[in-house]
């Protein structure tokens, strides 16, 4: 099956732990479809931010079994891509404190206690 590069990836998912990441190692974290594998994500992520990709890593999150209100569900799984990027490639995706309305600069100057 045949995706286009932008139903590849669907989101970014910004955690602490994909942020250390992030900053550390310069790895970066997504959702994907479902039916994606390492190729699909490397050719996405390469057009769509013009970068160089290292290395690919896939990880099959299965759904959960949760209760509400004395009815059980399961929560849908989900698939998600660590992909490395080569030495010296960034990628600039926007991080929580952008989402909530502080910015960059206020970020750096405001002291985290």
């Amino acid at each position: 099956m045949e995706l286009n590069i932008y139903d590849v990836i669907k989101r970014s998912i910004t955690t602490p732990k994909s942020i250390d990441l992030q900053k550390r190692l310069g790895q970066l974290t997504f959702e994907v479809n479902k039916v994606a594998n390492k190729i699909m994500v490397r050719n996405a992520v390469e057009k769509i931010w013009n970068v160089k990709v290292d290395k690919v890593r896939i990880v099959n999150l299965k759904g959960k079994n949760k209760e509400f209100a004395r009815k059980t569900f399961k929560s849908p799984g989900m698939k998600k891509a660590i992909v490395t990027l080569k030495q010296g490639n960034t990628i600039d995706l926007p991080s929580n404190f952008e989402s909530m309305g502080v910015s960059g600069k206020q970020r750096e100057n405001s002291e985290v206690k």
